[in-house]
């Protein structure tokens, strides 16, 4: 009995612990287990959880509950403010996206979707705030990656708090993974050199000592 317990346990272990999640730019979740976002719940101690039924957006979590991936051992994730969440800044263009895997499984796809330009911070995240077409989509190849993987994705333009949903598909198993990030968009292209401009001789109507000091 004890040796058909064990065997049973492995069998379970390796068959569906497959777990993920978004390091960069951090995903809400991964910033809750690092203290950066606070009142979470249980995601601080496994942001590599947040596994859901697989296909969003034809199938995957209900509306309402994208952010922890319908399950409500992480509700918590679902609150969705303006300024609930801590926000990393990201830029439109080439980016790059990293995931860790703690459990890493054969993997049919990773996709990524980010909110419409006019969707609301203050509702709750839903397919209606979302773009329906990921604006990056990575082909797995049914193979297992290794345990960090990062993806290099054209990020469309937006302007504000935006979120993103990067979802990884598992190939053997009807489930999928759902991160969402908190972004603040940064204005894109060069910052602008500062131009200095020459505005003639200052005089002083007494003369100077060493130690004095003059602004302008």
């Amino acid at each position: 009995g004890v040796t058909a317990c064990a065997v049973a346990a492995v069998g379970w272990s390796s068959a569906v612990q497959a777990h993920g999640y978004v390091t960069k730019p951090a995903s809400r979740g991964y910033l809750c287990r690092q203290g950066e976002n606070t009142q979470c719940g249980n995601v601080v101690y496994e942001p590599q959880s947040l596994e859901g039924a697989d296909r969003y957006p034809a199938s995957g979590p209900a509306d309402g509950t994208l952010a922890a991936a319908g399950l409500t051992a992480f509700a918590p994730l679902n609150e969705q403010t303006a300024s609930r969440w801590r926000k990393q800044p990201l830029s439109a263009g080439t980016q790059t996206f990293s995931w860790r895997f703690t459990a890493a499984h054969s993997s049919r796809d990773w996709r990524y979707f980010i909110t419409k330009a006019d969707w609301n911070p203050n509702l709750p995240l839903s397919r209606s705030q979302f773009e329906p077409t990921p604006f990056c989509q990575v082909d797995g190849q049914n193979r297992q990656p290794p345990m960090q993987v990062s993806h290099q994705c054209t990020v469309p333009q937006r302007t504000g708090y935006q979120v993103i949903l990067a979802v990884w598909d598992v190939a053997d198993t009807p489930m999928s993974f759902y991160n969402v990030i908190d972004v603040q968009m940064q204005a894109a292209g060069p910052v602008q050199p500062v131009v200095w401009q020459d505005v003639g001789d200052l005089f002083t109507e007494r003369q100077l000592q060493v130690g004095d000091k003059v602004t302008t």
